[in-house]
């Protein structure tokens, strides 16, 4: 975005929904006193929150990109407040957050699915990221594996559709591959 001082072909959503999980699981991570989850959520808030900064700054119509963020904070904040606030329990808290966390970590792997269509349609991978395919492969790899060594289903299960949704991203560039997306230039997220 920095060098072409645009936000075409970049997906807003993703970003977005990533924020709001690792506010989540910032927030399961201190009810569960794992100080892992509390710190890697953290450090993902702040970037991602810098990357929607940097977002709003480029893009030229804010109202929509301001809309989508208020409402998912809004969510956020919902269900931070029931969770805090109306449920007493300390176990039925966890487990309800740990499942609001899972149905938000799937949404977050499956949101850049959302332009599948355009991609096939147009044959050309130009608006996935492969570094983001890559990361996202290897972090939610990583959390299964953490989520199997905690014996968490909360951490593991969810973040098994972030390796399934990486291995159809890889397999859209095999088939579309970069030389069929020669004349577009290739995004450096």
């Amino acid at each position: 975005m920095r060098m072409t001082r645009s936000v075409d072909s970049v997906q807003f959503l993703p970003f977005l929904t990533t924020d709001i999980n690792n506010l989540s699981w910032m927030s399961y991570g201190a009810l569960k006193g794992d100080g892992t989850l509390i710190f890697v959520n953290a450090t993902g808030a702040v970037l991602q929150t810098l990357y929607i900064l940097v977002y709003l700054h480029y893009c030229p119509r804010k109202r929509p990109v301001l809309l989508q963020t208020a409402t998912l904070l809004g969510v956020f904040l919902l269900g931070f407040g029931y969770f805090w606030l109306l449920v007493p329990n300390l176990e039925a808290r966890l487990q309800q957050l740990g499942l609001f966390c899972s149905v938000f970590t799937i949404s977050m792997y499956l949101s850049p699915l959302a332009d599948l269509a355009k991609i096939i349609q147009t044959r050309s991978t130009q608006r996935l990221s492969f570094p983001l395919t890559i990361a996202t492969l290897l972090t939610s790899a990583s959390w299964t594996l953490y989520g199997f060594r905690l014996g968490d289903p909360y951490i593991m299960v969810p973040n098994l559709p972030g390796i399934l949704t990486s291995f159809i991203r890889l397999w859209l560039f095999w088939k579309y591959s970069q030389e069929q997306d020669r004349n577009y230039p290739l995004l450096q997220t």
